[in-house]
């Protein structure tokens, strides 16, 4: 790593290079140089994203459009070329390395700490949408194929029922009914995409909190991070899984059912900045923006029961029946949605 950093162009030699953050799919380490500037370099993990280059392709594009749209620095990351003038390094390895400015006197929360940072995350994935607006979505490589393909998720979903490996089905079929009953439905957004009733967008794919900057002094929102998984898709996406997760009043992996719904104060307030802070939704993906949350909600909890069914072998897990109780929270959360959809529908309304 303290190699990888001196194949960059900093502003001075690098004094120090740690491990720096919380995330789970690439390494990251936090450079400071003589002169006190700050960098975070990172290395893709080339096992969850196995088209690398096409990833970077991705970023490069849309940093550079923000960077044009934005009036402070702080509103968008910034990558730091290589001593060759690149966009990032490749070692021997064939691994790829890639150099952010860090975006001093910001924070970045694990959870909110205030019903006023749920809604400044709002803010910037509604910004990021508004200021990506105009741009060419369908150039963007898909990072993950399928990744919101739920008919696709569907199919998988059969799959591993009719190998049903462990012998697990016969124990769940009221979870197996609740998702077969809503299959039909599960397919209104793909549906949409296709016939072009909702326009195409680049979407961020993984909404939570902790992808938001936020100003340190005003916690004001700056900027979405982690760029990894952009790429194609609709708005209701990101609006979706940002209420999947943050609405959502209880641990994905609560075995206490009672304790899990859709808090609609804390959808009122996501959905209040995700419109204001970006105008450029059409009528059809506003009116489309409930129906996110729940089949995002529905699309997770259904790859959560196929990986209990098919032994596990993608999320990781801390004991046998770890995917089932997730599957469980996600099957409450949308019938809890199914229950309040009214409301739901009239907020939007409302704004």
């Amino acid at each position: 790593m303290e190699y990888a950093a001196t194949r960059f162009s900093l502003d001075a030699p690098a004094l120090s290079c740690e491990r720096y953050g919380c995330g789970h799919i690439n390494s990251t380490y936090l450079v400071q140089t003589a002169s006190g500037r700050r960098y975070i370099l990172q290395k893709v993990n080339g096992a969850v994203f196995p088209d690398r280059r096409a990833l970077m392709e991705n970023i490069i594009a849309v940093t550079r459009y923000l960077a044009a749209r934005s009036r402070d620095s702080r509103e968008h990351l910034t990558l730091v070329p290589t001593l060759e003038g690149l966009d990032y390094w490749t070692d021997a390895e064939g691994e790829i390395w890639r150099l952010y400015d860090f975006i001093e006197d910001s924070l970045c929360l694990q959870a909110p700490e205030t019903a006023e940072d749920f809604y400044q995350s709002a803010v910037a994935f509604g910004s990021f949408q508004a200021k990506m607006a105009d741009f060419p979505a369908h150039t963007l490589h898909e990072t993950i194929p399928d990744f919101h393909n739920t008919p696709d998720r569907y199919r998988k979903f059969h799959a591993a029922l009719a190998r049903d490996p462990l012998g697990r089905a016969a124990a769940v079929r009221e979870e197996l009914g609740f998702f077969l009953r809503r299959e039909a439905e599960a397919g209104t957004l793909q549906q949409m995409r296709q016939s072009g009733a909702l326009p195409l967008r680049v979407t961020h794919n993984d909404t939570k909190l902790n992808n938001v900057m936020l100003d340190a002094v005003t916690r004001k929102a700056l900027c979405v991070i982690d760029l990894d998984t952009v790429m194609p898709g609709l708005a209701a996406y990101d609006f979706g899984d940002s209420i999947r997760f943050g609405a959502s009043t209880g641990a994905e992996d609560e075995a206490d059912l009672s304790k899990v719904e859709m808090s609609l104060e804390l959808f009122a307030i996501y959905a209040k900045g995700f419109v204001e802070a970006c105008p450029a939704l059409t009528e059809p993906e506003r009116e489309t923006l409930p129906l996110g949350a729940k089949l995002m909600t529905l699309e997770c909890g259904l790859r959560f029961l196929t990986d209990y069914l098919d032994g596990d072998r993608y999320f990781h897990i801390d004991e046998p029946e770890h995917n089932l109780r997730r599957a469980r929270t996600q099957i409450k959360l949308v019938a809890d949605m199914e229950k309040k959809w009214g409301r739901m529908t009239d907020i939007l309304c409302r704004l």
